[in-house]
């Protein structure tokens, strides 16, 4: 029996030029190199230039993706942008993408969930295929972090950096263990204070800082990413030690390993790309999808596990054969 299932048909990846060191960042702020690394495993990130948009970094991703496709943006009928630094408050970022991609036809809109946003929008663009809604949608997560850094706070300017990635989704009928086999997300607001931004267009009519309590965040993550993989798994049917690959989001080094750790997950099978590009929010896992791929790690049919959690208390993982 066949059903209609979301395939990944290309992934593609872009990371503003401007490489911002940690011997850069002990220009700016009192910390070190060694000190970074220890306790993020980060050695650089990227910056989005003067004028460069999150619009722009998630349009070049998204091109690269089609590319990779082999699509062309006429063929899309729905995009998904997770995002917390969006261009403007709004229209949404994913319409002005469409407008800069060409793209007149469908639907467009953002997905807000920080950090987990692009767990949250492959699951709402997954429903939308699944549903006979839309046949080609592009989801992609873009930030420019760095816009919303207190660059004088050392325990968060160091984590963040700017990117873009993207997956393209299309509708085929294929059997149960093909494409995007299942996802899981959860949410608990009791959380919101531990990570978050001091400003909004409501509270205070800023944009504000971004904040966190980064020893309580590093234990949620740990336990709520290992709790919703195994959860993930058993919703599949399937064991952990069947998966390829565990595509995480890339926070800190520490949070990877402490999720390996607990799940007896093989270090060789957790792709990490947090040393290059930083904590890129909802932009790190496809970041680190792509980079997978195109260095031969991962392959067409191999079985890959993404996670990710986020401000909010927002977290999920998604399962996919590739």
């Amino acid at each position: 029996m066949t059903r209609t299932i979301s395939r990944i048909a290309g992934v593609g990846a872009y990371l503003p030029e401007r490489v911002m060191t940690n011997a850069d960042m002990c220009e700016i702020v009192e910390t070190s190199d060694e000190w970074i690394r220890e306790r993020t495993g980060i050695h650089e990130r990227r910056i989005a230039a003067e004028g460069e948009l999150t619009s722009d970094l998630g349009t070049h991703a998204a091109r690269a993706a089609l590319e990779h496709a082999g699509i062309s943006a006429g063929a899309v009928d729905l995009i998904v942008v997770a995002t917390a630094t969006p261009d403007l408050t709004f229209p949404a970022t994913a319409t002005i993408i469409q407008e800069k991609l060409g793209v007149e036809q469908g639907a467009a809109f953002d997905v807000h969930a920080v950090c987990s946003g692009f767990i949250y929008a492959l699951a709402t663009a997954d429903n939308f295929i699944k549903a006979g809604q839309a046949r080609c949608a592009l989801v992609i997560g873009a930030e420019t972090f760095s816009r919303i850094l207190d660059w004088e706070d050392r325990a968060t300017c160091v984590l963040f950096g700017d990117g873009a990635g993207a997956v393209v989704l299309t509708a085929g009928e294929e059997a149960e263990d093909e494409g995007l086999i299942a996802t899981h997300l959860r949410s608990d607001g009791r959380f919101r204070d531990l990570l978050y931004v001091d400003g909004g267009p409501s509270a205070t009519q800023t944009v504000g800082h971004l904040r966190m309590q980064g020893n309580q965040v590093f234990k949620h993550a740990v336990t709520k990413i290992a709790g919703s993989i195994t959860e993930l798994a058993a919703l599949s049917g399937r064991e952990i030690a069947d998966i390829d690959w565990f595509i995480p989001h890339q926070a800190n080094e520490r949070i990877l390993l402490g999720v390996a750790k607990r799940l007896n997950i093989p270090v060789e099978k957790v792709v990490s790309t947090v040393a290059r590009h930083g904590n890129t929010s909802a932009a790190s896992i496809p970041l680190a999808f792509e980079a997978a791929i195109a260095d031969g790690r991962v392959k067409r049919g191999d079985l890959v596990l993404m996670e990710a959690l986020g401000g909010g208390f927002t977290w999920g993982a998604a399962l996919a054969r590739y």
